[in-house]
């Protein structure tokens, strides 16, 4: 059966059961408007879906029954008892058609003319009358005894009124059931008595099966037993020492027990992300319609399977990148043909894993983003002046239709066009630990790759050392290990154009040196041995040098904290089972960095400059610090390349400018106090705190007194206090602070040539 619709019995059964207990407390307490109001969204949940599925039966029951619920909510009519009869024998109805649903995928032929009539008649405030003098049966407990009748009546002929006398004299006291009563009286056979209970059985409620769990409740049991596998590791790695055999039992006995309860709780959270794409079909084909266009809908890796809270923060942004590559991207039939191409545009949906995270890719043919387009638009909404669009690169015009209330659309319509949308989208992704990159090519197509990091799970890794430090490699990404050793090491590696290969079976393998990429003390080693890790990355392989190569193990995968979750190489963090923190590498970060892979991973901190010379820089991490004796001055994070400490005898002097060396390069100082013109502390600083600041190619350090926190706050600039080197006052964690123009400020200063003379003061010890 389809998925969404065993979905939809399950979850109808659920408000079926909660709409009985609401309708009889409903009848004890007619005024409720809490319980009343519950009751009709239930119904119109129930006829809201039914209709989407195709089941129109259903939806006409349900539609007069909300009908009625929604003249009761109006004030218009009162609950009673006949009302409360009638809406739950409606409820009787839609249960008997979930079933035939269930058991044959159709509604079948239910008897609901009377029903409706009975509903209708109540909706204009009549009295309703049964068409026959028949007692009526009352809504019972004993669901599964009246499903047997049921049963009876409807395959095995048994008459209606020898079922209806057996429920009553069961009600009237006899302790039988059913089935024994109608086959003492004669009305039914032994044998089809027992056909009906097994069909009955075989039919029993998808609901039956099924139970749900609170997300929240899936999050405490994973994070247990994430503790449960560190504990497993560590005494694993306790066992290697002891000779203990019914220890050593038990130990490998609780491995196999935790590895199995691992397996089985992350299989309750995670889905298919099918489940998220089976409904774009149907979106799709209206929106063509309704937009005149025609388009193919192709579908990739719909079996990849992602965490239940990551398919549903994703759901409604991948919904809104679908609509708008429609609406935006894809062009119609006439104009396609005009720029040759065919008829109906493409539009591709694709997933897989890679380095243990999950890419998403949303690609589609059509007219691409049109920059000199987005530039005039974002200078119109005022987004950017005039003066910072002309400086903007195509990356970056591009990364404007991400900022908040940008829009292209010439009109406003059903589908697009309010400037609310890919600005969530982003926020939605962003808010899970993902990124969202966007490249276009105009009158090509557009492509939209979301890549949704680690979160937390469990893994297995290669444990491998360089520079005395331990990081984990992800399964997924490992194709293979090689070891040189003596000559081969000396002759297996060359050098071409600069770069380190390695021939591995006559195909050309880059390397690249963990040590070196990550500036880590390189291990002094006599046995001239290289340890090669092949790995893949963006479906090329390289191969990583380290010092030692450990083991494989399960690792508990713990997402890095947001200070550092932007950094390239690391997709994560793991504890070892001695207690020690190890890093995760992000393989295609890691190959990004080095350039193995061409397209570098281009992190758009201009984005984040342009909205700071902005009015509005809303929702931002920030970086506070201490400037002078009392100044308290911020910044974006996002310009924030990195925090060093220095001593101050390691500052030079050059041209009348204080500088430093600094990786490679020497690197301008700026004191910040001095450049506000604020009192500089008469203490004497032991090491000199440097905000290190990336322009053009060039490292520039901002000199603070003190670096104060790092704060995630929605903040609201106030102008008063605007120079050329401050972009106003904003109040963060309840205290005034001045945001800094740090490019005019850097600018000016180092253009005009001052000198520090508190930073010479300071290397004299003065």
């Amino acid at each position: 059966m389809d998925e969404v619709t065993k979905e939809f019995l399950i979850e109808s059964n659920e408000l079926l059961d909660q709409l009985d207990r609401d309708l009889v407390e409903l009848e004890k307490d007619p005024k409720s408007k809490e319980l009343l109001a519950r009751i009709f969204r239930t119904i119109h949940t129930i006829k809201g879906t039914s209709g989407t599925l195709g089941f129109p039966k259903l939806e006409s029951v349900s539609h007069v029954g909300e009908s009625l619920l929604s003249r009761m909510r109006d004030g218009k009519l009162v609950l009673n008892a006949e009302i409360t009869s009638a809406l739950l024998a409606m409820i009787d109805a839609v249960r008997k058609i979930l079933r035939t649903i269930e058991a044959s995928g159709a509604e079948g032929d239910p008897e609901l003319a009377e029903i409706i009539r009975r509903l209708s008649a109540l909706l204009d405030g009549g009295q309703a009358r049964m068409k026959d003098a028949r007692p009526e049966t009352p809504a019972k407990s004993e669901s599964a005894e009246q499903s047997l009748g049921e049963i009876l009546v409807e395959q095995h002929g048994t008459a209606p009124d020898a079922v209806q006398a057996a429920a009553q004299q069961q009600r009237d006291g006899d302790p039988r059931r059913i089935g024994e009563i109608l086959v003492h009286q004669g009305a039914a056979e032994p044998k089809a008595v027992l056909e009906a209970l097994q069909e009955q059985g075989a039919h029993a409620s998808a609901a039956a099966s099924t139970i749900r769990v609170d997300v929240n409740l899936l999050d405490k049991v994973m994070n247990l037993v994430g503790e449960l596998v560190l504990a497993r590791n560590q005494i694993l790695q306790f066992t290697t020492t002891q000779q203990d055999a019914v220890f050593l039992s038990t130990a490998q006995r609780l491995n196999l027990i935790t590895t199995e309860l691992q397996e089985g709780v992350m299989k309750t959270r995670m889905q298919p992300i099918g489940n998220v794409w089976n409904k774009f079909p149907r979106i799709v084909r209206d929106l063509a319609v309704s937009c005149g266009k025609q388009v193919e809908l192709e579908m990739e890796g719909s079996e990849t399977e992602l965490d239940k809270t990551i398919i549903e923060a994703i759901k409604d942004p991948l919904t809104h990148i679908v609509r708008n590559s429609l609406d935006h991207g894809i062009e119609p039939p006439a104009v396609r043909t005009k720029k040759n191409k065919p008829p109906a545009g493409r539009l591709r949906l694709r997933a897989f894993h890679e380095g243990g995270q999950v890419n998403i890719e949303i690609s589609d043919d059509g007219a691409g983003i049109d920059l000199p387009k987005v530039r005039e638009k974002a200078i119109q909404k005022g987004l950017v002046s005039a003066q910072q669009a002309g400086k903007l690169s195509d990356r970056e015009v591009m990364n404007l239709v991400f900022l908040p209330g940008f829009s292209t659309a010439e009109r406003v319509s059903n589908v697009s066009g309010r400037g609310v949308g890919m600005d969530v989208v982003k926020t939605n992704i962003e808010r899970i630990g993902g990124t969202v990159d966007l490249s276009s090519v105009l009158g090509q197509g557009t492509t939209l790759r979301i890549k949704i990091p680690l979160t937390l799970a469990i893994i297995p890794a290669l444990i491998v050392t360089s520079g005395h430090e331990r990081f984990a490699i992800p399964q997924v990404s490992l194709l293979e290990l090689v070891r040189l050793e003596g000559g081969e090491a000396a002759k297996g590696i060359e050098m071409i154009h600069g770069a380190p290969v390695h021939r591995l079976r006559g195909n050309l393998l880059p390397l690249v040196y963990l040590n070196q990429q990550l500036r880590l003390e390189a291990k002094s080693s006599t046995t001239g041995t290289v340890n090669i890790v092949v790995l893949q990355a963006d479906g090329r392989p390289f191969g990583l040098v380290v010092d030692v190569i450990n083991d494989t193990e399960e690792i508990v995968v713990k997402p890095l904290g947001k200070q550092l979750k932007g950094i390239a190489c690391f997709a994560g963090a793991t504890i070892m089972g001695d207690g020690q923190v190890a890093l995760i590498l992000d393989v295609l970060g890691l190959a990004q960095q080095a350039d193995v892979i061409s397209e570098s991973k281009e992190r758009s901190l201009s984005e984040v400059k342009t909205r700071a010379d902005d009015a509005a820089l809303g929702q931002h991490s920030w970086l506070v610090f201490r400037v002078g004796e009392k100044g308290r001055v911020a910044i974006p994070l996002a310009m924030v390349s990195r925090l060093e400490e220095f001593e101050p005898s390691a500052i030079e002097v050059s041209g009348n400018q204080p500088v430093i060396q600094y990786r490679g390069e020497i690197m301008s100082l700026v004191r910040v106090s001095e450049a506000l013109q604020l009192s500089t502390p008469n203490r004497k600083q032991e090491r000199l705190q440097v905000v290190v600041y990336s322009t053009e190619g060039r490292s520039v350090g901002l000199v603070v007194e003190e670096i104060l926190d790092i704060v995630d706050q929605q903040v609201a600039i106030t102008t008063g206090r605007q120079t050329a080197r401050l972009l106003g006052s904003a109040v963060i964690q309840q205290h005034v602070t001045d945001l800094l123009n740090v490019p005019e400020i850097v600018a000016e200063v180092l253009n005009r040539g001052q000198n520090v003379s508190a930073l010479a003061g300071a290397q004299h010890g003065d």
